[in-house]
């Protein structure tokens, strides 16, 4: 028997600490213009057991894709840059599958601010999947292959080249430069994400669980202005499953092969996963044609289209 939610932990919140980011720099070869307009949002960072130390304001640029009666895709633009992919052996929970770290060197790219919603795909698709209804929430019951088609729609409709994010690509816009398991630091509290709060990850408390999807954009934004990243939805990536990061890609782009092309990365967690499984560096696979409550997608698109 699933047990009952769990009443969310009250988190004693210090001052916010008036602190500017410095502004996200662009390459000259793109104009201001064609990066989009500017959105703030707030980054907060936690201690070990999950309190909130640091509140600092962000923003990032977005440009606004009309999808439609109403119906509005945001994609937010991830700068160039280079990362660690992976996770350090000496990090909590993590999978042999997420090593080795390596570095990686991305080109700029935009990223949908959330997961694909409900409204979202119904304007695209012309039919709603999840079990868990809700316009704003993420649609779930989608395959790899639902998640293709959404990209292909897309970009007919548009004009523009849309696709599911290669799996490196996913993990430099999860991170946000950031090299702790979480974007918002060492562990992780219902507070900040929508998982199984059940289960705890390093010194932090159980918190609550609510045994269904929410509502995206509802938690924390990380440095790039995405949110949602860490639980939710799982969501779909382009690239092949493999074992390891052996021989793989070093640029962003999608690792295709050798490997078993029916079964592709996921990447962020669920609502009803436990904390190691929402960890920045963690991967699993889905076969292509699985279609569950627990999985979603996010889409990404180059400039220049």
């Amino acid at each position: 028997m699933t047990p009952p939610p769990q009443k969310s932990q009250n988190l004693t919140v210090p001052p916010v600490i008036n602190q500017t980011p410095p502004p996200q720099t662009f390459p000259e070869s793109i104009p201001e213009t064609e990066i989009g307009e500017i959105f703030t949002f707030e980054v907060v960072t936690v201690n070990n057991i999950g309190k909130i130390i640091n509140r600092t304001p962000g923003n990032a640029r977005q440009k606004i894709e009309d999808l439609g009666n109403g119906i509005k895709l945001e994609m937010v633009y991830i700068p160039s840059g280079s990362f660690l992919m992976g996770s350090p052996k000496n990090e909590l929970h993590r999978y042999d599958a997420e090593s080795p770290q390596h570095q990686v060197i991305l080109k700029p790219f935009y990223m949908s601010k959330y997961p694909i919603t409900q409204n979202q795909y119904l304007a695209i698709m012309g039919k709603n999947p999840s079990d868990f209804k809700g316009e704003n929430r993420p649609v779930e019951r989608v395959t790899w292959h639902n998640a293709k088609e959404f990209c292909q729609k897309l970009s007919e409709k548009t004009g523009k080249i849309y696709r599911l994010p290669s799996e490196s690509q996913w993990e430099y816009a999860c991170r946000a430069g950031t090299t702790t398991p979480f974007y918002f630091g060492e562990t992780i509290t219902s507070e900040l994400a929508n998982y199984n709060g059940n289960y705890t990850y390093g010194k932090a408390p159980q918190s609550e669980y609510r045994q269904k999807t929410t509502e995206v954009g509802i938690f924390p934004a990380n440095a790039f202005g995405l949110y949602d990243m860490h639980g939710n939805v799982w969501e779909w990536c382009l690239d092949i499953w493999h074992d390891n990061y052996d021989s793989s890609p070093t640029d962003g782009s999608t690792w295709e092969s050798p490997g078993n092309s029916n079964k592709r990365v996921i990447r962020g967690g669920c609502w009803c996963n436990l904390t190691r499984s929402c960890r920045s560096a963690c991967r699993h696979s889905f076969y292509t044609y699985e279609r569950n409550s627990r999985a979603g997608f996010r889409i990404v698109c180059l400039p220049g289209f």
